[in-house]
Formats: structure tokens, sequence, C-alpha cells
């Protein structure tokens, strides 16, 4: 079945490529672009979980690591919005046994499925061309052999055994040790496939990575094209700069492999934009159940703000660094997913064995059903028993929300 057949037996409406931008091969409303985009996401239809946490990790093709952790460390919250409440220990145990994780930089610092460790040759051979990251070595010879000798006698290490992380100054303040483990990560020489209380445990890239996927051998166009075919899968459907902030791409290295991606040309009303999709997610219409959950504000449903506000009409902005006095929704809010739409936000806090909703945003009355079940499943999560709500910004809204959670 060819991808317009496909999507007219599905109720996409398909017209003459001829009729169409950058002859799209169908033609598809907001509506139908978003469910295909919560069930690219695994937040659509019945949750994998026989293939669990890792199973999450291949279809995202990328996690977003973050140091913020309130409920949970983001990387946790990802795989519990789409296969509810499994436990924190099997999440980590998932991401950090074996060899089927690393760190890399992709969207931002991410866990990436290890089979994506070629695809990422193109961007370690951009750090070696430029020759540093942030920082610049006194020694760089003499400072990276120490490292590669270490790892290779002693490893995997973290850096403080490696011989001390920080100079003493502030968090940026590296000590030269840390300086070079992380330019041979960023390089590929080394690895971080687990992580030790939260500190990197640094690897021989050669040892921890498998011998099939050690390899850089991919050219960069070979590079940019796989990965921009991962984001198309993993979103469903996405325009040009949606593919591109997927794993931080430049828009020209988009350009120059989509056509050689098998992603489809689309139009999507009210987009106003040209946009690809993965020709799998036209062949049936989503259906299924909708999970009610809260998000991480780096879940990959919503870290790409455009993207959120074009699909579900939704602005969301993280306010953990902006001054607490000039926060609108507050230090971690964290967005309402339910019927497929995002239907409110709450900036949530422990108190002992008490989840504490600090600030809750709804949109609307049907909302808060919603948001006192996903408040509830966050605190069984976590540990809690108990739930209460500090702040609404609507009246009547709190009084139905406390309610609610009673």
């Amino acid at each position: 079945m060819t991808t317009a057949a496909a999507a007219q037996g599905r109720g996409a409406r398909v017209r003459s490529r001829a009729d169409l931008p950058h002859r799209a091969e169908a033609e598809l409303s907001a509506d139908e672009a978003r469910r295909i985009a919560l069930r690219a996401q695994g937040l659509l239809g019945a949750p994998d979980r026989r293939a669990g946490v890792r199973g999450v990790l291949r279809r995202l093709g990328a996690v977003q690591l973050d140091t913020i952790s309130v409920l949970a460390r983001s990387h946790e919250l990802v795989p519990y919005a789409r296969l509810g409440a499994i436990g924190r220990d099997a999440v980590e145990s998932a991401y950090w046994s074996g060899d089927r994780a690393f760190e890399y930089w992709s969207h931002a610092a991410c866990l990436l499925p290890v089979e994506e460790w070629p695809l990422f040759a193109f961007r370690r051979r951009a750090f070696q061309a430029r020759g540093h990251r942030w920082h610049v070595m006194a020694d760089a010879e003499r400072s990276c052999a120490a490292v590669r000798d270490r790892l290779k006698a002693d490893g995997p290490l973290t850096a403080t055994e490696l011989g001390g992380a920080k100079n003493g100054g502030e968090w940026y303040d590296w000590s030269e040790t840390k300086i070079a483990v992380e330019w041979l990560l960023d390089t590929g020489e080394v690895v971080c496939t687990r992580r030790r209380g939260w500190k990197r445990v640094y690897d021989l890239a050669e040892r921890a990575v498998p011998d099939e996927l050690f390899h850089d051998d991919l050219d960069d166009a070979a590079c940019t094209r796989r990965l921009v075919a991962q984001a198309g899968a993993a979103m469903g459907v996405a325009t040009r700069a949606d593919l591109a902030d997927y794993h931080r791409l430049k828009g020209e290295q988009v350009d120059a492999v989509i056509a050689d991606t098998g992603l489809v040309p689309v139009e999507v009303a009210g987009w106003g934009k040209p946009a690809w999709a993965d020709p799998a997610a036209l062949t049936t219409e989503p259906r299924g159940r909708h999970r009610t959950t809260l998000l991480s504000p780096f879940d990959s449903l919503v870290w790409d703000r455009p993207r959120t506000e074009r699909m579900f009409g939704f602005t969301h902005r993280l306010e953990a660094y902006v001054p607490k006095e000039k926060r609108v929704h507050g230090y971690f809010a964290m967005p309402l997913l339910t019927g497929g739409r995002l239907a409110g936000r709450v900036d949530p806090a422990r108190d002992g064995r008490t989840l504490v909703a600090r600030q809750v945003s709804l949109a609307g009355p049907k909302a808060v059903e919603p948001m006192a079940r996903a408040l509830w499943e966050a605190a069984g999560w976590v540990g809690c028993d108990a739930v209460r709500i500090e702040r609404c910004d609507d009246a009547e809204l709190a009084a139905r929300l406390r309610a609610a959670v009673a």
C-alpha cells in the first residue's frame, strides 16, 4: 500500500501531489498530527510493558538528563509517564546495567540507546576538529594520556577516583583531570554507560561499547540521515525545525538528507510549514487509551517549546533558573497530559510522606479529576501517602481539586 493510499484509508485527506507544498503525499488535520505524535511518543495506546524502560529509550532515541530532582530525576519521569508506576530501582537498572545505553550530547546531555553510538561519529569528529569544548587544558597531551592509562589499568572510574573533579571553586571550575576525561568523552575515546551516586562512571569506549557498534566509519551525511529518520519516527510527524531540534542538528543538515530518510512529505492544517511523517505512522489511525500523567518539562513530547505550542496550544517554560519572585507557574512546573491534551500544570514538592502541589494551574473544570488522579499516582510512585494542594490560580477550581484529592 502506498503512503497516500494508506493515509486515505485511515481518513487523511489526500489531494494531488501537485496541489500540495513540497509534494506532500497526505494532508493531516492538526488533531490527526497530534494523535500521531502522541502514539509515536508512546503516550497513546497500550504501553509496551514487556519492552519496559529499555523499550521506551529505543523508541524515543534520546532521554534527557538533568540534575534537578523534585519528584524524581527527569530520566525517571520519562518512562514513568509512559509505563506507569514502575519501580524506580528497575528504571535505574534498565539504564545503567549492561551495555545498552550511553550518555552523549543529543538534544542536550542525554541517555541514548547503545545502537546509536555509530550515529554520533559526526559530532565526535566535530569536537575533535574544534579542539576543545568549554575548557582548555594546560597540557592536553599529558592530561589525556594520564586518564587513558588510569582507565586502562583501573577503570571504570569516576572523575573523583581519577584524581578529582573540581579545583575547589564554582561548579564549572573543573580540574585538569575532569577537563581531560570529558574531552575524551566528547571525542569518543571514553564513554559513560552508568552512574554511581549520580556521578558519571567513565570507561574506555573500546572496552564498553559492543564490538559490532564500536566504529566511526559512517560519514557525516550517513549519521545525520539516520538521526533525522530516527527523530521523525520518534515524533511521528514533524517540521524541519522539529527534526533539527530533536538531536540538535542544523537546519541545513536536515535539508541535505531529508529526501533520503524515508520520511514522507505531508501538510498539516494550521501549521503553515512543510512537514514530514514517518510512513509507518500513516498506515493505521492512532487509537487506544490516552495516558493521564504528569510530564517532566524535559520530556521529549514537550522539550521543544515552539512545537509544544503549535501542537497543543500550550506555552510552557522551565522556571527553575528564573528568580523566585518572577516565576509564574513555579520552580519545576510539570504539564498535565490527559485525553491527549495538555490541560494544566503543577509545581510539585515533597514534605515527608506528603506530595505537595505548591502551585496548580488548570485549563478548566474537566481537568480537576485528571489532575487529582495524576497527583495521587505520582504520590504513590515516590512513596507518599498524602496529597496537599497549596495554591491554585482559580479559587473555584482549587476548592474542587482539594475535594477531589481528599
